[in-house]
């Protein structure tokens, strides 16, 4: 059985024929076919270069396409347009992402994904967004998690909504603030405390230091005084 291979790099739902795959899908006869289905499997990369590899069984025509992807982090940078995660993702967050753009990016990544549902493809998503400092739906990933297990976003994942609207956007921005503010007021709070305990500590050394001082101050005024009774005997 004879295989022709291609490895293309095309931008997500624009895949067009160029010189290379007219010339080796051209003869075949299944050059528009790859192309539509490589253009349905890349839809959801719009504005993403995606690197795809195309096999076709030059006997019977047949043809499997595999989607590459980016890596989740990646994609979460670019749907946020951001750099890096956050250096503290256990306390500093950078984003907050709407359930519908979980679902975006579980859709995206699901074919190289070890999950049976898309489900589990976004419980994933939320878990790595959570290692990044990425709020979902202005939650944790552990209480996000637990909110998709009880079916609280069945709808929008069933329906693989990926657009969120404008409106909740002003929302999850507000959430992402609050969650913020609260941080730094805790974060402030936690360091008047240390410093209280430091100021703490500190009179308790300079009080130690005085008790320490007056009892070796009574020990001299002892030692002057048997020495001048001792004085006054040889006398």
């Amino acid at each position: 059985m004879a295989t022709e291979k291609l490895d293309l790099l095309v931008e997500g739902g624009k895949a067009t024929a160029d010189q290379n795959t007219a010339q080796k899908l051209g003869p075949l006869g299944v050059l528009q076919k790859v192309l539509s289905s490589v253009n349905e499997k890349t839809a959801s990369f719009a504005g993403i270069k995606v690197p795809v590899k195309v096999s076709v069984d030059t006997d019977t025509r047949e043809f499997t396409i595999t989607i590459g992807t980016p890596p989740v982090s990646e994609l979460i940078k670019k749907e946020f347009n951001i750099k890096k995660g956050s250096g503290t993702p256990d306390k500093q967050k950078i984003a907050n992402m709407s359930i519908e753009d979980a679902i975006k990016v579980a859709k995206m990544k699901r074919d190289s994904m070890h999950v049976n549902s898309l489900k589990s493809a976004v419980k994933s998503i939320v878990g790595s967004a959570n290692s990044m400092g990425v709020l979902v739906e202005g939650k944790q990933a552990i209480d996000t998690c637990k909110d998709i297990d009880e079916g609280k976003y069945d709808v929008q994942i069933k329906s693989e909504k990926i657009e969120t609207p404008k409106d909740k956007r002003e929302i999850l921005k507000s959430q992402l603030d609050t969650y913020n503010e609260g941080l730094k007021k805790e974060l402030e709070k936690l360091k008047a405390e240390a410093a209280a305990e430091a100021a703490k500590t500190e009179v308790k050394a300079e009080k130690a230091e005085v008790k320490e001082e007056k009892a070796t101050g009574k020990e001299e005024a002892v030692k002057e005084e048997k020495a001048a009774d001792k004085k006054e005997e040889k006398k």
